[in-house]
């Protein structure tokens, strides 16, 4: 069984794209999200964070924006120490992380492509967007996302018109309207069908290879962790237990992350998915 490590940092002592070292989370009345999580990320990659319900998924991902506080513990985006950061800083900071949720945290009665260029709120400033001008770049940008992401025509159709899969895949081009150096994706696929959750991990993988920006994913279903993405972070009671390939998630890996039952089953690649889908 592969067991839980640091990946190594880059040769020369540079900081890695990310690095979290010993990370926890402990809310009031003692309960502890997160126990002394570390880990790095070198280079692109899609990191899929799995773990049962209560393992510290969410708040790992929360804590890495201090969307969550952490309790201790320090999360390095490059050379700059998100934790430390006063509120000024961290506001600057999170313009370099794009945030997908998993309820899109659309606005509704926005039409796409405002939902879109909404992104680039923390370039533009408050009072342009509020005003819609936003520079002709990032009005021509928002095209190339919306015909990349597969939403090219419904611009100025509301967001609430849109099915769930059409809202995730505004959510994921929003996020990158930011040209962020770091992705943290909060179960996107949740809420999806199947088919529609297939797809949408394939578009994530896709951008975060075309766009060399790390994507770290916090998923539940691990036929879709395996399947799409490159390495898995498996959290059990807070703590990382798991860190390798995904081809190395074997029974015997689940049963140490999630307890013991039958994974023959729900160990499986994605090489039936539809041609070009």
């Amino acid at each position: 069984m592969a067991l839980a490590r640091e990946h190594a940092p880059p040769a020369g002592g540079a900081r890695p794209l990310l690095a979290v070292e010993a990370l926890t989370k402990t809310y009031p009345g003692g309960a502890r999200a997160l126990d002394g999580v570390s880990f790095t990320v070198a280079r692109p990659e899609v990191i899929a964070v799995i773990g049962t319900s209560g393992a510290g998924k969410s708040t790992l991902i929360r804590c890495i924006n201090r969307l969550v506080e952490p309790t201790s513990g320090r999360v390095f985006l490059g050379e700059t120490d998100i934790v430390s950061l006063a509120p000024g800083e961290l506001r600057r900071a999170r313009r370099r992380i794009g945030m997908i949720f998993q309820e899109f945290n659309l606005v509704d009665r926005l039409t796409v492509m405002e939902n879109l260029l909404s992104g680039r709120l923390g370039s533009v400033g408050f009072f342009a967007s509020w005003l819609r001008r936003y520079p002709p770049r990032d009005v021509a940008n928002a095209f190339a996302m919306l015909e990349r992401v597969g939403l090219a025509g419904l611009h100025d159709s509301r967001a609430d018109a849109l099915s769930g899969g059409q809202r995730q895949r505004v959510g994921i081009g929003r996020a990158l309207m930011q040209n962020p150096d770091l992705l943290l994706v909060d179960e996107p696929t949740a809420s999806l069908d199947p088919k529609t959750a297939r797809q949408i991990m394939r578009l994530i993988g896709a951008l975060a290879q075309e766009r060399a920006t790390p994507a770290l994913v916090n998923i539940h279903d691990v036929a879709l962790a395996q399947g799409f993405a490159d390495r898995v972070i498996g959290l059990k009671a807070g703590a990382l237990v798991f860190d390798g390939p995904s081809a190395a998630l074997t029974p015997e890996v689940l049963t140490s992350i999630y307890g013991a039952e039958d994974w023959s089953r729900t160990i499986r690649k994605a090489d039936e998915d539809e041609a070009g889908a």
